[in-house]
């Protein structure tokens, strides 16, 4: 039994920026990206409709070009019928932390277990450079490989820059998204970078598309012309706390947010509710 409810946080040594934690080695040790693994997979350019529904009973009916569900959550029918309308399935998971409700993470060592993530309370950061995260992904990228997922959307993937109870470095960083880019094209899948807008200039050339969490309410959207300037999708999501407070949402965030971004308006639970930007 994982004793996530006591601290859970490292003792191995802080590395510099541009160093990775060996855990073979017991020690830092400089980081050397290499190149990208290429595979013929979705890669969507700007302007692609979507839905993003996580949660309650899946809604197929928007006429859109890609459905972003849960890995563990959305049943196979859906995923037959949304292949069989010709939609892309994208299958979100989290890459970066631990949910205590999910059914695969029995194997994970409470040394690799961190703090609480902020708001989600049966949630808790990984150490990105422990093998058991590395494990954990590669389970979790079968997983979607098995299920037909055309494609997959790895969250929690900017844990250097939180409060995660490890000294996770930015080279850290991008050697965990790095990994989860190649992995997920080893095995045909499409992938997308979520959030991390620091790290977007050195991932750019892994990635196949981006999902952007509120860049209008922390002023981020310039970040990703890069991104749509070499013909990649953005898939943007701003937040209300209601339904009903979606219309005035929209009112403020359509006409400020770049125009060739893929824009939904969503509440914070992302059922099947949603305004969409023209």
């Amino acid at each position: 039994m994982l004793l996530w409810w006591l601290i859970a946080c490292t003792s191995r040594p802080a590395c510099g920026d541009d160093e990775v934690f060996d855990h073979d080695a017991g020690a830092c040790q400089p980081y050397q990206a290499g190149e990208p693994v290429q595979a013929e997979v979705w890669s969507p350019a700007p302007g692609t409709t979507w839905q993003w529904q996580l949660t309650g009973s899946i809604d197929t009916s928007p006429e859109v070009a890609m459905y972003d569900v849960d890995l563990f959550e959305a049943p196979d029918d859906v995923l037959d019928e949304l292949q069989a309308a010709g939609r892309v399935r994208i299958c979100y998971f989290s890459a970066g932390s631990v949910e205590a409700f999910r059914d695969d993470v029995g194997f994970v060592s409470d040394e690799a277990i961190g703090r609480t993530l902020d708001g989600w309370p049966d949630e808790r950061w990984l150490d990105v450079t422990h093998p058991d995260a590395l494990e954990l992904a590669r389970r979790r990228l079968d997983r979607a490989a098995d299920r037909g997922c055309d494609g997959v959307e790895p969250d929690n993937v900017d844990g250097y820059d939180n409060g995660t109870g490890f000294p996770i470095s930015a080279a850290e960083q991008l050697q965990f998204n790095r990994f989860l880019a190649d992995e997920a094209h080893a095995r045909g899948l499409s992938v997308g970078l979520k959030n991390d807008v620091e790290q977007l200039g050195e991932l750019g050339d892994w990635f196949d598309w981006a999902l952007n969490e509120e860049c209008v309410a922390y002023d981020e959207c310039d970040a990703y012309q890069a991104w749509l300037g070499a013909g990649k999708a953005v898939f943007h999501t701003e937040y209300a706390d209601n339904r009903g407070e979606l219309g005035a949402l929209a009112d403020a965030v359509c006409p400020a947010r770049p125009p060739e971004l893929s824009t939904l308006l969503k509440t914070w639970d992302l059922g099947s509710e949603f305004i969409v930007c023209p």
